[in-house]
């Protein structure tokens, strides 16, 4: 493991911090949060994290820093912010930030109170050749292609949060970078990707969901994701063991959903989160979803305008699409979200035939599945923009691949 990696997870160690405060060059920006006296501050500590992400074996971005502020609405101009600074700029694998491992960025003085506003900023690509490029992506068998970034990267990717740091008190917080649906290609041509950055705020909490899954899944295509209401809240990617940990999960009850490509769906209903890990199968007991052929569901998104008395359609290349399945009984479970191509507006899902398999959750007791043939190769696309309402279609893969096109307009 990597020098600033900490492995998270019931089974892990105490965390060490004195190897990360040496090594994180550690300011308060001017009119920052360090003016108040020494008594009237506390800590943040900040890492990032990552979910698995899909048909990339390399996601590469490098942090310069990360900026903090009171308010919400902030300019990037405007006093009153606070940074913790990564000294040299850390160039991070996102890859290698899966089942609660964490790259610690640093921390920083600020004073007592509520934060509502942080930044993440990124350094350019400005070098040449694979090693020198800030920040780049690797398609599964391909080179390495660098990364479009965000024109505004330099004052920071903007992110809501609501946390308190309390006086004489350690407040920790994880950046949660989506590699999967940050990374957007654009074109036929193979050779460009957008950075279009999701990322979310989340609490450093000793809480989650540990198992195991079949190791005779293909690993690398395997998904494991804890999700509310048919929302994915946070997932990861099984270890060569089939062990997986999907850690920092506030109070709750989840769906637990393992997906791998040539397999059915497998869903665990009702597991509960407080305030310790939830176990739900060990090694003798490890989730097997069964053998599924695969079909596709692809499409293209666009948007239909009326101009000069007549009618133009182009591709609408800031929506996203998601694959639900609404499983006999409920519940509703997210099989995939990507943004669609930066250039064409076309999205494409790899989805199982065979019917999903569902068990409930019961402490103590192994998971007992039974088959929802009712639902097999039945599934909802679901197209959403800003500012435009969401759209849904069925789309029935029980004979083979289908296409699904949403467009909005007059």
């Amino acid at each position: 493991m990597t020098a600033g990696k900490t492995i998270v997870g019931s089974w892990a160690k105490a965390l060490r911090w004195a190897g990360v405060m040496g090594a994180a060059a550690v300011l308060a920006a001017c009119g920052g949060g360090g003016g108040g006296s020494a008594a009237a501050n506390g800590t943040l500590r900040v890492a990032l994290t990552d979910a698995p992400s899909c048909g990339y074996d390399h996601v590469f971005v490098t942090v310069e820093k990360v900026r903090v502020h009171q308010s919400g609405s902030a300019g990037d101009s405007e006093g009153g912010w606070s940074e913790v600074a990564v000294s040299p700029a850390r160039r991070i694998d996102l890859l290698d930030l899966t089942n609660g491992v964490l790259e610690e960025l640093g921390t920083t003085q600020l004073a007592a109170g509520h934060y509502s506003q942080i930044r993440l900023v990124l350094a350019s690509n400005t070098g040449t050749g694979t090693s020198s490029v800030a920040n780049a992506v690797q398609p599964t068998g391909g080179a390495l292609i660098p990364l479009n970034t965000p024109s505004g990267q330099q004052s920071g990717l903007k992110l809501q949060a609501h946390f308190d740091v309390a006086e004489g008190q350690t407040t920790d917080i994880l950046l949660d970078f989506d590699a999967c649906k940050s990374i957007v290609k654009a074109g036929n041509s193979g050779n460009k990707y957008n950075l279009k950055p999701v990322l979310s705020v989340v609490p450093r909490v000793n809480t989650g969901i540990q198992g195991f899954v079949t190791t005779t899944l293909s690993l690398s295509s395997t998904t494991i994701a804890a999700q509310q209401d048919g929302v994915t809240i946070r997932s990861t990617a099984p270890d060569t063991t089939g062990k997986f940990s999907i850690p920092f999960l506030s109070t709750g009850t989840y769906t637990l959903v393992v997906m791998s490509d040539g397999r059915a769906n497998a869903v665990v209903t009702g597991v509960p989160v407080g305030t310790s890990t939830t176990v739900v199968s060990g090694t003798s007991t490890a989730i097997v979803p069964p053998v599924s052929s695969m079909a596709d569901v692809t499409g293209t998104v666009t948007l239909t305008s009326v101009s000069g008395g007549g009618t133009t359609t182009a591709p609408l290349t800031d929506a996203t699409v998601r694959a639900l399945q609404t499983l006999t009984g409920g519940p509703t479970i997210e099989l995939g979200n990507q943004a669609v191509d930066g250039d064409l507006g076309t999205y494409r899902f790899r989805l199982p035939v065979a019917a999903p398999v569902k068990a409930a959750f019961v402490t103590g007791s192994p998971l007992s599945f039974t088959t929802d043939s009712a639902v097999a190769g039945k599934y909802t696309m679901r197209a959403q923009a800003p500012g435009r309402a969401a759209q849904d279609k069925p789309a029935d893969i029980t004979s083979g691949s289908v296409n699904v096109d949403f467009n909005y307009g007059p």
